[in-house]
């Protein structure tokens, strides 16, 4: 099949699944010496629609991973796009802890919208509770081990027309995915952080940035410190404020970032799949 277009379609509130995408769409892209298209859905105008994709297109379809599966905030979403028979990699990334189900519940997905899945993988990125959990990853050791992935996908591609015949096979558990992952400290008392939110400190100066970069639009330009809506703990207001005026004060939201922080000083690796 002759690929005549590459797509970069993605959730990133902190911009770590974004860079992760665009490397991956970039390379395709200067492989197949196609146009390269990018759609961000990250903000809530952009998930009320999406682009009208093509049957000779290949799509980068990412997301990060939340409790271990795709964010549940975004499954009515994804309910509504369309493949139009289009081949697609779904990627997650995950903040250095395990992408558990997310993989294979984004791949479902995407073959239910009527896309063809053909590759896949998991990517290890900064947390985005942390300054140093993953700190600075993507890394360029994980832009390298991309590009080599995608070197192998083209490949695959051009000398393979079986391969969109089957779904990619991922690992996880299907169908049900296990569940979400629940915090917990070492005794295994459950930690309860949905309801948290972040604080706002004397150093804004209501700027509206954090209202700008909310992927819910919960947070009330006009009054920054006021919330209308849910908050997900993508912490793009925390990480993105330009005075760093948020932050957290919830004992059992600190306990576990610093449960995870200590638990995964390890480097995680990366999982491709084709």
């Amino acid at each position: 099949m002759k690929i005549e277009r590459i797509w970069s379609i993605y959730f990133s509130p902190v911009g770590t699944t974004a860079k992760v995408a665009n490397e991956a769409a970039s390379t395709l892209r200067g492989l197949f010496g196609v146009e390269l298209c990018r759609y961000d859905f990250t903000l809530p105008a952009a998930r009320q629609g999406f682009p009208e994709l093509k049957e000779n297109d290949l799509v980068i379809f990412a997301t990060p991973t939340y409790a271990g599966r795709v964010p549940n905030v975004l499954l009515k979403y994804l309910k509504t796009i369309v493949g139009n028979g289009a081949m697609a990699i779904p990627v997650v990334t995950f903040g250095n802890r395990n992408y558990d189900n997310s993989l294979i519940e984004l791949r479902d997905i995407l073959e239910n919208a009527g896309f063809h899945t053909v590759a896949a993988f998991a990517s290890a990125c900064q947390h985005s509770f942390s300054h140093e959990l993953g700190k600075g990853r993507p890394d360029m050791m994980d832009l390298m081990e991309i590009r080599r992935f995608c070197t192998r996908v083209y490949n695959g591609i051009t000398t393979n027309p079986n391969l969109t015949k089957e779904p990619v096979k991922v690992p996880g558990i299907p169908e049900t995915y296990g569940g979400y992952y629940q915090p917990q400290d070492r005794n295994g008392v459950h930690i309860d952080i949905r309801k948290v939110t972040p604080k706002v400190s004397d150093a804004c100066v209501n700027c509206g940035h954090c209202a700008d970069v909310c992927p819910m639009g919960s947070i009330v330009k006009e009054d920054v410190t006021k919330m209308q809506g849910i908050c997900i703990k993508c912490n793009a207001c925390y990480k993105k404020c330009p005075q760093k005026a948020r932050y957290f004060d919830d004992e059992g939201y600190i306990y576990h970032k610093e449960e995870l922080e200590d638990l995964y000083k390890r480097r995680a690796d990366n999982r491709f799949f084709m």
